[in-house]
């Protein structure tokens, strides 16, 4: 008889531990499915929304930081360097939003963005950005120029393109927005 109380409390005591049993179960699903594709297992399809996830953050600070800086009448290193600062700004944020929603405390949600969208970030704003210098007239092409535009939308393409791969790798082994996937359960 004894045995069986003991069992009990063991058993109430363990869903004590969790704060949400069905979230537990969900977790430990996840964590299955983390096993089941580890080792580089990652779908295309994965990698480009984590990808179209940052690159949505980065093509809000570079538009807001080009026309901040336009506005102001800055040359084109100064206003490039603030859309750089906001692009990580926003990308950061949209990944801070999502996991602050889970119930996450901020330094931790702040420590989770950073990892795992710093290096992503970074590979589309050094390609984005060196579409945009390298391309001829670009840099001196007006907000209200459609060949600006144009050139922006090519860029950012590219940058989503050469991300991806990345991010799928980040993904395979772990990192990156696998990171941020399990708050998302």
């Amino acid at each position: 008889m004894r045995h069986d109380s003991h069992a009990e409390h063991s058993e109430h005591a363990h869903h004590e531990n969790h704060e949400q049993p069905a979230n537990h179960e969900q977790h430990q699903h996840h964590e299955h499915h983390q096993h089941h594709t580890g080792g580089g297992k990652v779908s295309w399809s994965m990698a480009a929304q984590a990808t179209l996830h940052c690159l949505t953050g980065c093509a809000i600070g570079e538009v807001l930081g080009m026309v901040i800086g336009t506005a102001l009448g800055w040359d084109n290193l100064p206003t490039m360097a603030l859309a750089i600062v906001l692009a990580f700004t926003f990308g950061y944020a949209l990944t801070l939003r999502g996991i602050l929603k889970a119930g996450v405390d901020f330094k931790t949600a702040f420590k989770v963005a950073l990892a795992a969208d710093t290096l992503s970030i970074a590979v589309m704003e050094i390609i984005d950005n060196g579409v945009l210098a390298l391309w001829p007239g670009a840099m001196d092409a007006h907000l209200t120029d459609a060949f600006f535009w144009g050139v922006l939308a090519f860029a950012l393409f590219a940058a989503f393109v050469i991300t991806t791969p990345v991010n799928k790798w980040m993904i395979g082994r772990g990192k990156g927005h696998a990171v941020v996937h399990q708050y998302h359960h």
